[in-house]
């Protein structure tokens, strides 16, 4: 990021994925409010970074000028789920915002998320990505850099990780 002048980012469409995180973390079985995640395909092989993020997501609020929202990202092949192929190769970015607005988690659920363009800056990197030997230890896992991204932006003054950044056709995948 000191070299670009800002920090590194990913745009695109949010994707339909395989869903399985809303059941990571959930309060009861079934209820699908644990780690609500937008999915982003990343269009090249060896993306310039990889890893877990402390990230922030423009695109998600009501007006154009909403501000971001803080969240943890995983832009990677996922080894604890497609262990077998590693997710064909295929890099995605999966991010989990920390403060889900009220009237965007009624939208997640009800879909009007995908399609939509969003960006992610990738703030701070927590670590690199990691294999899981079981959905459990993924969740404490997920639950482990929720903290630590928490922790991250609580670090900061407020706002700060905040900037307008103009999105360009440059900036999509």
């Amino acid at each position: 990021t000191a070299l670009l002048g800002r920090p590194y980012s990913i745009s695109g469409h949010v994707v339909h994925g395989r869903k399985l995180g809303r059941e990571l973390g959930a309060s009861a079985a079934g209820k699908g409010d644990g780690f609500r995640t937008l999915n982003l395909r990343f269009a090249h092989w060896k993306p310039a970074a990889s890893g877990i993020f402390a990230v922030q997501v423009h695109g998600l609020g009501p007006e154009p000028d909403s501000p971001p929202l803080p969240g943890v990202a995983n832009l990677g092949v996922r080894p604890s789920l497609d262990p077998s192929d590693v997710n064909g190769g295929r890099v995605l970015l999966e991010t989990h915002c920390l403060e889900w607005p009220q009237a965007m988690a009624s939208a997640l659920n009800d879909g009007e998320a995908y399609g939509k363009i969003i960006r992610v800056e990738l703030l701070h990197k927590l670590h690199d990505e990691l294999r899981y030997t079981s959905l459990e230890a993924l969740t404490r896992g997920i639950a482990n850099d929720c903290e630590e991204a928490r922790a991250f932006f609580a670090t900061l003054p407020p706002q700060a990780y905040v900037q307008t950044h103009r999105q360009t056709t440059r900036d999509r995948i």
